[in-house]
């Protein structure tokens, strides 16, 4: 049977403007076309993983999060619960207004974004206790840091100390305990966010042997550091240094393509798949998704993604 999986984080309302090219600083750019979605990194991880587990295994996706008591954490929720995700951790917030991020896209997909966090920064150590509570001892727990700093700690030491599996994905980038690292299972820097926590600039896999290596001296078990169009690399114990490639792809957004990429990596190692099949699959879904426009929008269902021209590569 697979793992239960929790995934504890933000919830955001992006709001998306399409242009040729990103505004530099003081520049208008006209021309764009808008876009509302659901986002939050926490909460994209959460949807992809509720879209890619498989469902007749009876396993749900359970996400803890704070929204606001308006419109957009009323939408958040009624969109999780049609995700079939289990909401019943997902706290609303009396005192602070939902997450929101302004998201800037190009021609090529790239993106700047801006997040006014909202009830995200309230989301409170002692308020995640009763989901960790009702967790399974093999759990995967995922998290990333668009919540505060205390509350990932907690989450992270108390889910490993119950015995689960804690996979963090840095990002945003931020500097984090040294203490922290050896509770982790897993963790999943980019590029920018391997070298900010190990001071190793990553441009190749020499280098990201290197700031795997260093991740693994700091105590972390297994180490993923993502590489964008190039695939990630996957450095563990028993496996020296690996890179996996992604399927090559026409990118139009790459907004929550890591969100993508972490979502299916759990879902992976929650059916015990091997962590180099578990990083490929993950490597799968998010060539998907920057295929498409939206942080949620862009993730593919799990029949859609074997069914895929990628399932084959």
């Amino acid at each position: 049977m697979p793992s239960q999986i929790l995934v504890v984080g933000s919830s955001n309302t992006d709001m998306v403007v399409k242009a040729e090219k990103l505004p530099a600083p003081g520049e208008t750019v006209i021309g764009g076309t808008f876009l509302m979605n659901p986002g939050g990194k926490g909460a994209n991880q959460a949807v992809a993983a509720a879209r890619l587990v498989d469902s007749s295994a009876g396993k749900s996706v359970t996400f803890v999060a704070k929204v606001g008591n308006d419109i957009f954490g009323r939408q958040a929720l009624s969109g999780f619960e049609r995700e079939g995700i289990n909401t019943s951790y997902v706290l609303t917030d009396a005192d602070y207004p939902s997450g929101v991020a302004l998201i800037n896209v190009d021609a090529s997909g790239e993106n700047c974004i801006t997040v006014a966090p909202g009830s995200n920064a309230n989301l409170q150590p002692g308020e995640t206790e009763a989901a960790l509570q009702a967790t399974e001892s093999d759990a995967l727990v995922l998290l990333q840091l668009e919540i505060p700093l205390p509350t990932v700690e907690y989450v992270i030491r108390e889910a490993a100390r119950r015995g689960c599996r804690v996979i963090l994905n840095p990002a945003p980038a931020q500097p984090l305990p040294a203490d922290l690292f050896p509770h982790l299972f897993l963790i999943t820097p980019n590029e920018t966010e391997a070298e900010l926590l190990t001071g190793i600039r990553v441009t190749d896999p020499a280098t990201a042997e290197q700031a795997a290596r260093k991740l693994r001296d700091m105590g972390v078990k297994n180490v993923v550091i993502t590489l964008g169009s190039k695939g990630a690399y996957l450095y563990t114990a028993e496996q020296k240094g690996q890179v996996i490639e992604a399927p090559p792809v026409k990118a139009v957004d790459t907004t929550a393509a890591g969100d993508c990429f972490n979502g299916a990596l759990s879902v992976a190692l929650s059916e015990s798949k091997p962590l180099p099949d578990a990083v490929a699959f993950a490597c799968k879904a998010a060539s998907v998704s920057v295929t498409r426009m939206g942080a949620q929008a862009s993730v593919p269902y799990r029949n859609e993604l074997e069914s895929s021209v990628f399932s084959s590569q």
